[in-house]
């Protein structure tokens, strides 16, 4: 009975482990992920007509049309597609923008 003046800090002491484990994990693995997310995040928010864009298939294209949840890559001369923005996995080159009369047939 008189021995276990301790014990609180026996419990602490076995504790310490566990919260040093989670203050690793925590810096290296998320929130290294949460920066990415953010960067990801930034970069879809800023897509424009006229940067060349990959999607996270692999589909490389150009933008032409830009929504709010959409944007519209031309793939091959004449061959369109929506893609979602949040599935472009890079921007590979910014470039100015596309005049708005450039798609007019002449």
């Amino acid at each position: 009975m008189f021995g276990q003046t301790g014990g609180s800090s026996d419990f602490l002491i076995s504790l310490f482990p566990f919260i040093a484990l989670f203050a690793i994990m925590y810096f290296l693995v998320l929130r290294p992920q949460q920066r990415r997310v953010k960067e990801h995040q930034n970069m879809v928010a800023n897509v424009r007509r006229g940067d060349m864009v990959v999607t996270s298939g692999g589909i490389i294209g150009k933008v032409s049309k830009v929504d709010d949840t959409e944007v519209q890559v031309e793939i091959a001369e004449g061959v369109k597609i929506r893609v979602v923005k949040s599935t472009l996995a890079e921007v590979r080159s910014k470039s100015e923008p596309v005049p708005a009369n450039a798609n007019t047939p002449s």
